[in-house]
C-alpha cells in the first residue's frame, strides 16, 4: 500500500505555497492535515473558504468545535479529535465539556438539539429521524440553521476522510478514547 507523506512547503505548487505562508502566519505552523490538503491548491483553498464563510454564519465558534468533535468522533478521526480538542479548550471548553460533545450529549438543551442532529446526519448520511430533526427545530433553530448543520457536518467529514485516506502523523495531543 502506497504511503502518504506530508509534504513540505518545497513538494507543492506555489498556489500551496502561498496558502502554507498565510497558514503558517496566522497559526504559527502549517498543521500537518492542511499541509496533505495542499497536495491539491484547489482543494486545500476550497475547504478554508469553506470554514471561513461559516465562521460568519448562524452558530457560535463553540457551537461550531462542539459540531466538529461529535462528527469526528462519529467518524473515528484521530487526527481532527486532538485538533479540535486543543481548540475546543482554548474556546473555554472543560474536559467534561469536550467528552460531553464528542458523545453528542451536553446539558445545554439548545446546544444538545444541535448536537444530536449534528451525530444522526453523521451517523446516518444525512437520513436523520424526524424527531432529532423536529427536536432541532423545537429548539429554536430554523432551515438556514439546517443547510448550514449540513455545512459544517460536510466540512469536517471531509478532513475525517482525508485523515482516513492518509493516515499522516498527528501533530497535536492524542486524545482519551471514548
Amino acid at each position: 500500500m502506497k504511503t502518504i507523506n506530508v509534504p513540505t512547503r518545497e513538494q507543492v505548487n506555489p498556489q500551496s505555497q502561498i496558502i502554507f505562508d498565510a497558514i503558517a502566519k496566522k497559526l504559527g505552523k502549517v498543521p500537518n492535515l492542511y499541509a496533505t490538503i495542499g497536495y491539491s491548491a484547489e482543494a486545500l483553498k476550497a475547504m478554508l473558504d469553506f470554514e471561513e464563510t461559516l465562521n460568519h454564519g448562524i452558530f457560535t465558534a463553540k457551537e461550531r468545535e462542539a459540531v466538529y468533535l461529535v462528527v469526528s468522533q462519529v467518524n473515528g478521526c484521530d487526527y481532527c479529535l486532538a485538533a479540535h480538542t486543543v481548540i475546543a479548550g482554548m474556546r473555554g471548553f472543560t474536559k467534561d465539556e469536550i467528552l460531553n460533545s464528542r458523545r453528542g450529549q451536553v446539558a445545554d438543551p439548545k446546544l444538545n438539539a444541535v448536537l444530536q442532529l449534528a451525530k444522526a446526519i453523521a451517523e446516518n448520511k444525512g437520513n436523520v429521524n424526524s424527531a432529532v430533526k423536529d427536536a432541532f427545530f423545537e429548539a429554536g433553530f430554523n432551515e438556514a440553521a439546517l443547510i448550514e448543520l449540513a455545512a459544517l457536518v460536510a466540512l469536517r467529514t471531509f478532513t475525517n476522510y482525508v485523515y482516513a485516506l492518509t493516515a499522516i502523523p498527528v501533530d497535536f495531543p492524542a486524545v482519551e478514547k471514548i
